[in-house]
């Protein structure tokens, strides 16, 4: 059934996409880690009683490596934002958040659902105040997780996107599943300096 949904769904984002004379619907989409925000969060990780740290960089180049040889990861220190800072493209979003005209903005991170109180109180701390149930914590780090994140809200009528992710994959996934749908779209990868 969750092949069928999906299935549905797209379905239903190209047949909304394909309305003639439709009002456009802005949504703005950004990850947060790299992108929006930074932090100095850790992935603990544990094998045979022996553990180590790892900070985003280094789980980004060893993570996927140490699972495969068996180590347990612990990323429960992400449900929080430590040592925030502005990410790359922070005063974008904020720019498109103050602008005139309607559009959803939202955050869309492979941090766990249980991040989205800090995020939110870290974005509203630095000016940027979106609703917390824009902030969407898939608990999943796939460009396909995010892709269908997106080709959810086409299906709910969303047909003016911009993206944003520091993850190459991620970019690449969304612009994919945004070029079978016909939406006006754009998508960035952000990058750090």
């Amino acid at each position: 059934t969750e092949i069928r949904n999906e299935l549905n769904k797209r379905d239903k984002a190209i047949s909304l996409a394909n309305k003639v004379n439709k009002k456009p619907k802005k949504i703005r989409v950004f990850d947060f880690d790299d992108t929006v925000g930074t932090s100095k969060n850790k992935v603990f990780a544990e094998k045979d009683g022996k553990k180590i740290t790892l900070n985003a960089e280094e789980f980004a180049k060893r993570g996927l490596d140490l699972i495969d040889k068996g180590w347990e990861m612990d990323f429960s220190d992400f449900n929080k934002v430590t040592d925030g800072g502005k990410g790359p493209l922070f005063d974008l979003m904020k720019t498109m958040k103050d602008a005139k005209g309607k559009r959803d903005m939202f955050i869309l991170t492979a941090r766990a659902p249980e991040a989205a109180p800090a995020i939110h109180r870290f974005l509203k701390e630095m000016g940027i105040d979106i609703p917390i149930e824009n902030i969407t914590g898939l608990g999943n780090s796939t460009g396909k997780a995010k892709a269908d994140w997106i080709v959810g809200k086409a299906a709910e009528g969303y047909n003016d996107f911009y993206f944003a992710d520091d993850a190459l994959q991620n970019v690449r996934a969304v612009q994919d599943a945004l070029s079978v749908i016909d939406v006006k779209s754009k998508v960035q990868q952000a990058k750090m300096k």
